[in-house]
């Protein structure tokens, strides 16, 4: 913390001499040993209601490729660069956010020291609420924030060098297929398909062919659906896939039974794992929330900090609630089944922990795949407003805000800090330890096509 001079504000120094993060309540003028910039502007979280941050993995990259190249610039080489933020608390906190992220992820700085770097003088920064409509009595803050990525870093669901910014950007959107990875090669949250692609009551609906593709080329093998049935799951087991059904209702926290199940089929899937409910937000992150608790012993408040810099808007209301309620129980799951994987010899199989788990809890937990029973007629969630539900609400919201943002002629964020070359088809870097399957081809090619994809990388420091 320092002063740059008479009348002026305190500043947080993140790199002694060169690098400052300030919050200012009016425009500076930039000097010849004095640099300032905002990204108030450029990098803006797309919220759904009243949530407004943090800022997604994209984001967090740009904003690494900017402080980069700034003080790697030879022009900058002489000038203290400061990053100031202006009067909204909101874009205050997105700010901050992203300084700490860039101290976590390049500097070495622990949690802890990046926090307390960035409460200088008497700042105080408002938390990150959840995505739901109305009021909200559950918080995330910036240090669960940081924590979410130190440890992603530390279980390489992170990792710069290798992250596609031109893939995440393109199948973000709705109208390209409404997916994330939560973790690279292991989990995949995506919006519901329904029964045919088309556009309707202002958001795009896919097809399962629409995904196929791009399913069978990141070693996708097993497909969870956790809201009503909304296609024929024969369109994606007739491709090869392994297809589940373990529905709760919209906006509700799921049972001991079903988080059991969950847990059970990702625990002995062979490839990565794509979940999705109505919107894939709120009970998709809910369960992938539970298994990185109990596979990686992460917080409830950090897993959720780390669904929702991947894919903004996840876990919503009650459970939000649920998951720290459940945190206590998935790390005593967790320390069980490492310790009954240690005690296994060279060799033995996946199923067989799990199995040998499911007898000490004893619960029988029993995936049943939808190509062994009797698919019921098409039908949607329950408890709908006017027959619309939440999920319906925040795909219609996302479809028309991207729709909206996309007709604007806009230079893309930053381009000139990201380094590209040509590349034939997206990559995503997987998990260590993932066993590929071979499937047989899909009988209708994706919907969305594929961006032209550039393999973008960071230099590190």
């Amino acid at each position: 913390m320092s002063r740059e001079g008479a009348g002026t504000p305190l500043v947080a120094e993140v790199i002694k001499d060169r690098l400052c993060f300030a919050i200012l309540y009016s425009r500076p003028k930039s000097s010849s040993n004095v640099h300032y910039f905002s990204i108030d502007n450029e990098l803006e979280y797309e919220n759904f209601y009243a949530d407004f941050g943090p800022l997604n993995l994209a984001m967090v990259y740009r904003y690494c490729c900017k402080i980069n190249k700034k003080l790697k610039s030879i022009t900058m080489m002489r000038k203290k660069i400061i990053h100031f933020t202006g009067p909204d608390q909101r874009k205050q906190a997105n700010a901050a956010f992203l300084v700490g992220c860039y101290m976590v992820i390049y500097l070495g700085k622990t949690p802890e020291e990046a926090y307390r770097i960035l409460m200088f003088g008497d700042t105080a920064y408002i938390p990150f609420r959840d995505a739901a409509y109305g009021s909200c009595n559950f918080y995330i803050t910036l240090l669960d924030c940081f924590y979410a990525v130190k440890k992603a870093m530390q279980y390489d669901f992170l990792n710069f060098n290798s992250f596609n910014l031109d893939e995440y950007e393109y199948y973000e959107k709705a109208e390209n297929g409404d997916l994330n990875w939560i973790i690279p090669g292991r989990f995949l949250a995506f919006c519901g398909p329904h029964s045919r692609t088309r556009l309707e009551s202002g958001y795009h609906q896919h097809s399962p062919e629409a995904y196929i593709s791009y399913f069978k080329s990141h070693n996708v093998t097993t497909i969870i659906r956790l809201n009503k049935r909304m296609y024929d799951a024969k369109r994606f087991t007739n491709a090869g896939f392994d297809h589940y059904d373990l529905f709760f209702a919209d906006g509700s926290t799921p049972t001991d039974a079903i988080v059991k199940e969950f847990l059970d089929i990702c625990e002995n899937a062979e490839g990565a794992v794509a979940v999705h409910c109505k919107a894939g937000l709120g009970r998709t992150g809910t369960l992938i929330a539970c298994y990185i608790m109990k596979h990686y012993r992460m917080t409830a408040t950090e897993t959720i900090a780390w669904i929702r810099i991947c894919r903004p808007g996840s876990v919503i209301g009650p459970q939000q609630q649920f998951l720290m309620m459940k945190q206590t129980s998935l790390w005593l799951e967790g320390d069980c089944f490492r310790q009954k994987l240690r005690g296994q010899e060279n060799g033995r199989h996946r199923a067989a922990v799990s199995k040998l788990l499911v007898a000490v809890d004893d619960i029988s937990i029993n995936g049943v795949k939808n190509q062994d029973k009797q698919e019921p007629e098409l039908y949607s969630d329950d408890d709908e407003i006017n027959g619309v539900t939440q999920g319906d609400r925040l795909r219609a919201l996302k479809s028309r805000r991207q729709s909206k943002a996309n007709a604007i002629p806009l230079t893309v964020i930053l381009q000139s800090s990201v380094q590209r070359c040509k590349t034939s088809e997206p990559n995503i870097s997987g998990s260590a330890g993932i066993t590929k399957r071979t499937t047989r081809s899909a009988s209708r090619k994706s919907s969305f096509k594929s961006p032209s994809i550039s393999r973008t990388k960071t230099v590190l420091r």
